[in-house]
């Protein structure tokens, strides 16, 4: 059995509630209301088929000026060019799940951010990198605002001018990245894309009186129904994938939350119970697309909705369904994200092992559902930064960091990423690269 018949299969099992209301009562009225004709219409223009807002720690403030990188191959490359070539090569076969997880090593990574990237501070990062036990960068190439962090040299965002000169090299950015050993992936910020709707204000998400549906700093958000909007992103995942990134990450895979989101005119009728539909059904489109080109799809989802059907229903992200679409799942089950009780914890930030473990624990229990040979890896974003705004936090340095890969470890996970907004990491709570 297939993913796609596994999913089908899943489908077919949800509550006849979810049937009626998701199904059945949205065909009906548009039949009734609006007549056969302008449903086919309807459906021509948004997929009938196919993650909660990443709630980050609090946003940076503007990285200061940075000294621009010179990416330049050393004269004894950690790889080959033999080993480059055919990490290429692997890239141009068209993707295979078993295959890709038994061909890589577990990711153990870090995130930077398009200005980092394109700086001097690139070479402490690799530096980094070389001394410990990381082996991959989360690398921004469209970040939360919709900017392309280095110049397409074609495409739509070269075309809408929104491409900045964060990386200046990007060819020559992706061969250090390769003649270090590093597994690249490339990050996409998906749905919230103040870029694209203020370029293209018919794909932005507003209120049916003209409003903009906006996060809490005022950045903008496109229909995620929309299959332009499904088309932009995958092209800009394929560019990526072309200049060698090894894998495309999408984040803010989801549906806006918030008042003024409730409000949101999505230009269908939508139900909340449909709303996993259309981020499933954009991750699957997209997933095909790139699997053509060798590259495997992953998605960040927030992590409680890990066994909370309240959130699934509001941000669209069904974990165990997406568990059979994607080839890896990224939740991000940081300790300072989760409230008093959660996991039977007074204050869960003070308690980076348990609450991984918790959390780790619940997608094992979430994911038995689907066959283990179509279910996607977890590979769990996890906390390198203190959150002072939480009653009874504590500072998070090494020690804390390591309490946090030992839970994933103890639940049965191999795979895990640090994130820090301002890219501060140290080699505190890192094992050197034997282990």
């Amino acid at each position: 059995m297939n993913r796609r018949e596994w999913k089908r299969r899943q489908y077919r099992k949800k509550s006849l509630i979810r049937r009626i209301a998701g199904v059945v009562f949205p065909i009906l009225a548009i039949l009734l209301c609006l007549g056969a004709g302008l449903f086919f219409l309807i459906k021509s223009e948004i997929f009938s088929l196919p993650q909660l807002s990443f709630h980050r720690e609090k946003p940076a403030e503007e990285e200061p000026k940075l000294v621009p990188a010179t990416f330049i191959i050393g004269e004894s490359p950690l790889m080959s060019l033999e080993e480059i070539e055919a990490r290429q090569a692997a890239r141009e076969a068209e993707f295979n799940l078993s295959r890709w997880k038994t061909s890589h090593p577990p990711v153990r990574g870090i995130y930077i951010t398009g200005p980092t990237a394109g700086s001097s501070r690139m070479e402490e990062i690799l530096q980094l990198l070389d001394d410990t036990e990381l082996n991959a960068l989360v690398i921004d190439v469209k970040n939360d605002g919709g900017e392309i962090t280095f110049q397409m040299e074609e495409g739509t965002p070269a075309e809408m001018g929104i491409c900045k000169n964060y990386i200046k090299d990007i060819h020559g950015f992706m061969e250090t990245l390769d003649s270090h050993g590093i597994y690249a992936i490339a990050r996409i910020a998906s749905f919230k894309d103040d870029e694209l709707a203020s370029a293209r204000p018919e794909l932005a998400l507003m209120t049916a009186q003209g409003e903009y549906v906006t996060d809490g700093n005022g950045v903008k958000w496109v229909n995620p129904c929309s299959k332009e909007v499904w088309e932009y992103l995958t092209e800009i995942a394929e560019i990526s994938a072309d200049l060698g990134f090894d894998e495309i990450q999408y984040d803010y895979v989801r549906f806006p939350v918030g008042d003024v989101a409730e409000a949101a005119d999505y230009g269908i009728e939508l139900t909340e119970e449909e709303k996993h539909t259309y981020i499933t059904g954009f991750l699957e489109y997209a997933t095909e697309r790139l699997h053509k080109k060798g590259i495997p799809v992953t998605a960040d989802l927030f992590g409680t909705v890990i066994g909370n059907p309240w959130d699934v229903l509001k941000v669209g992200q069904d974990y165990p369904e997406l568990g059979a679409t994607v080839d890896a799942l990224c939740p991000m089950i940081y300790p300072s994200h989760y409230g008093p009780g959660n996991f039977g914890i007074d204050v869960p930030d003070a308690h980076p092992y348990e609450t991984i473990l918790g959390a780790l624990t619940q997608s094992r229990k979430e994911l038995e559902s689907v066959p283990a040979e179509q279910r996607a890896e977890v590979r769990a974003w996890l906390q390198a930064f203190s959150a002072p705004w939480v009653e009874g936090h504590i500072s998070y340095g090494g020690e804390e960091i390591r309490a946090q890969i030992r839970a994933v470890y103890d639940a049965g996970y191999e795979q895990w990423i640090l994130w820090n907004a301002r890219n501060n990491y140290s080699a505190d709570g890192l094992l050197d690269p034997t282990g």
